[in-house]
């Protein structure tokens, strides 16, 4: 089977680094879907307002050519245990898809193109779309399903310290989102190296911070 990109998606993050790890994680994070040329008639999304969120299948576009194995180690599990490919949601996959259940939030015509306002996305900036799917509650729902591993999702979120004036370097509309990113704590989970400065690309800008006593401290914005 062959298969080309329908769209490609417009996000805050043009690097992997300080991406949300799942959909959903911060709801007020929006992104556009851009439909590639042979896709912008109308007719592709008939009907598609009528639901609230969507899903999407796409590519690990950066994973492309690099070779995956049978087993992972999943960041969830400190980086030391290996599990099975297909039980975990590792970006190394035999065909390197993903899928991410969003919100669909305004459905956009205009001079720019056919396009989708989302939220709630936790993919990096010119991702390949393979394909939509509206997210059917009766169906897609199952609140008796066991998580296994993941379930043990960190249960605190950080507290984050962030002069206004270094805040107010970014658009308003950004600087909850950014406190949001912190909160979440991006950093991989096996790292704890307190008072080490990390550093990802957001919105434009370059953010740097650092982790100490369960805090969050934002040092610069560029």
């Amino acid at each position: 089977m062959e298969i080309k990109p329908i769209a490609k998606i417009k996000t805050d993050f043009p690097a992997k680094f300080g991406i949300p790890r799942q959909s959903g994680l911060i709801e007020k994070l929006t992104s556009e879907i851009i439909f590639e040329p042979d896709f912008q008639d109308p007719n592709y999304i008939r009907g598609l307002e009528q639901f609230s969120h969507l899903w999407i299948i796409w590519g690990f576009s950066e994973n492309e050519g690099k070779e995956h194995g049978a087993t992972v180690r999943p960041p969830r599990l400190g980086g030391n245990t290996r599990l099975g490919v297909f039980a975990t949601r590792s970006p190394f996959r035999p065909n390197n898809l993903g899928l991410s259940a969003v919100k669909l939030e305004r459905i956009l015509s205009d001079g720019k193109g056919m396009r989708l306002l989302v939220s709630g996305c936790d993919m990096m900036s010119d991702t390949p779309i393979y394909d939509i799917k509206p997210y059917i509650p009766y169906s897609d729902s199952l609140p008796d399903a066991a998580g296994g591993f993941a379930e043990e999702r960190r249960a605190y979120r950080l507290e984050v310290e962030a002069d206004g004036a270094l805040l107010k370097k970014l658009p308003e509309v950004k600087q909850e989102l950014l406190c949001e990113i912190l909160a979440e704590d991006p950093r991989p989970q096996y790292q704890n190296d307190e008072g080490r400065i990390y550093g990802f690309a957001f919105a434009g800008f370059e953010i740097k911070f650092r982790v100490e006593n369960g805090k969050a401290i934002l040092e610069s914005i560029e």
